[in-house]
């Protein structure tokens, strides 16, 4: 008799799955809360897509179902109401997209986000956290997390409106909270310049994390819907009043936009994966590879898991590239008025205030200035490094071992104490890494696997940033 009601018990969740597996119904019904943190890490306006990436992805989950009192948001807040805001108090995330701001939760604002409150919401460390909402991770043994980070970022780096989350700390946080044992799975997307860096070689298998990353631990990420408002687009272009930002990033828009229209009680992490990489790597002139780490099983489940199972917007199909602008003397790097190297955003902000101004006035001039001022920012940078590369390596060697890139598989750096302490040193002599100049993270990295001292690094900065 037992076996009997066994047997049709299993025949009743088998029909009621409609050809699922039954150990794979089994650990879906069992799944408990669905938490979520998204982090936009940057702030000005010419960085709008960050936190319009961010509040999009607020709106999905919780159309997915989440609740509020289960998503985490970091974002500067200084979009939406920022007086070059052509639409004050909205957002949009695409060019024919609806506001994402309204009703998204302000947990962590303005100086609220950085690092430290960001590892201690993950650990649910409470006391550890300043200001903010005070809102943590505090799930259960049984939960899912979705960790979606959107930002500028650099080998083994991702940046904070201030300092720099390192990749070590990131990972030694992750395994720690696999340690506690507050979660079941964890689903971590990540959108940065060299993104892939952030894991490969770093992440252990067996924390029951799945990762996504925009691109290699050697190549940018792209902002996308992007337009000097010239009519360079050959099907769309952003609304004309948004000249000179991207809405959006080309690996954030592929994973949100295909969420809103999959079915995610049936899409599975690694049909989405499959999706969002051919969308991102659609032209790799101006594109980049998408990247998986971490325990590789996890793919197989379906999005409902960690984004909620209701899909109700429908987004546009993603435009096709567009034809390359004329060139102009300060802004070489333009090459598509909808797909912007997340790199160049700030000179594709310039270039179009430049161009926007009236001929002939303090306008233009300022601008003019301002574009030219960034320019030369840059040329300095790379002068700097150069002249480092040379000081320690000599002329003929300096620029190889500086450039050179580790095999797959292997971390960024042997010494991350060394790195931190050598950036240090290195934006003590020679300022303040931008979004640009983190890309030398990876010279100032190879510094440290070749063995320089810390007084020769300081000798040899201290000389090339006087020069």
């Amino acid at each position: 008799m037992i076996r009997y009601v066994v047997f049709h018990v299993l025949l009743s969740i088998w029909a009621s799955v409609e050809g699922r597996s039954i150990s794979r119904f089994l650990t879906e019904q069992s799944t408990g809360t669905k938490w979520a943190v998204l982090v936009a890490g940057s702030n000005g306006w010419w960085n709008y897509r960050h936190q319009a990436d961010v509040c999009h992805a607020y709106q999905l989950l919780k159309k997915g179902g989440l609740k509020d009192e289960n998503i985490i948001v970091f974002m500067y807040d200084d979009i939406a109401n920022n007086t070059e805001n052509p639409r004050p108090g909205v957002l949009i995330n695409n060019p024919h997209g609806q506001d994402v701001y309204q009703g998204v939760p302000k947990d962590y604002v303005g100086e609220d986000v950085n690092a430290d409150n960001f590892f201690n919401v993950i650990l649910a460390n409470k006391s550890g956290i300043t200001g903010g909402s005070g809102k943590i991770l505090d799930s259960g043994p049984n939960d899912n997390i979705f960790i979606y980070y959107t930002d500028h970022g650099g080998p083994g780096i991702v940046s904070m409106p201030t300092g720099l989350v390192y990749a070590n700390d990131l990972i030694n946080v992750l395994k720690k909270k696999h340690a506690s044992g507050t979660y079941s799975k964890m689903v971590f997307y990540l959108e940065a310049c060299e993104s892939g860096s952030m894991f490969d070689g770093l992440l252990p298998q067996g924390l029951n994390i799945y990762v996504t990353t925009a691109s290699k631990p050697d190549e940018n990420s792209w902002g996308t819907y992007c337009g000097l408002g010239r009519g360079a687009c050959l099907v769309e272009c952003p609304p004309p009043e948004f000249d000179g930002v991207c809405l959006g990033d080309l690996y954030s828009v592929a994973w949100m936009e295909d969420s809103d229209v999959q079915d995610r009680q049936t899409s599975t992490l690694d049909n989405q994966y499959d999706r969002i990489a051919n969308r991102t790597a659609a032209n790799l002139t101006h594109g980049s590879h998408v990247m998986q780490y971490g325990d590789m099983e996890l793919s197989v489940d379906a999005l409902f898991q960690y984004m909620g199972s209701v899909s109700t917007s429908h987004s546009p199909a993603p435009c096709p590239m567009a034809s390359a602008p004329s060139p102009m003397d300060a802004a070489s790097f333009l090459t598509s008025s909808e797909i912007v190297d997340q790199r160049d955003t700030d000179l594709f902000y310039l270039t179009s205030k430049y161009q926007g101004a009236p001929e002939g006035t303090n306008e233009e001039f300022e601008a003019n200035r301002k574009l030219n001022e960034v320019v030369a920012q840059r040329s300095q940078v790379d002068n700097n490094v150069k002249r480092l590369g040379e000081l320690l390596f000599g002329v003929e060697k300096g620029n190889e071992v500086l450039q050179s890139v580790r095999p797959a598989g292997t971390p960024l750096v042997d010494d991350w104490d060394c790195l931190k302490s050598y950036v240090k040193t290195f934006e003590a002599h020679c300022g303040k890494l931008t979004a640009y100049g983190k890309k030398h993270v990876r010279g100032i990295a190879n510094i440290c696997n070749a063995g320089i001292e810390s007084e020769q690094m300081a000798a040899a900065t201290a000389k090339a940033c006087s020069s």
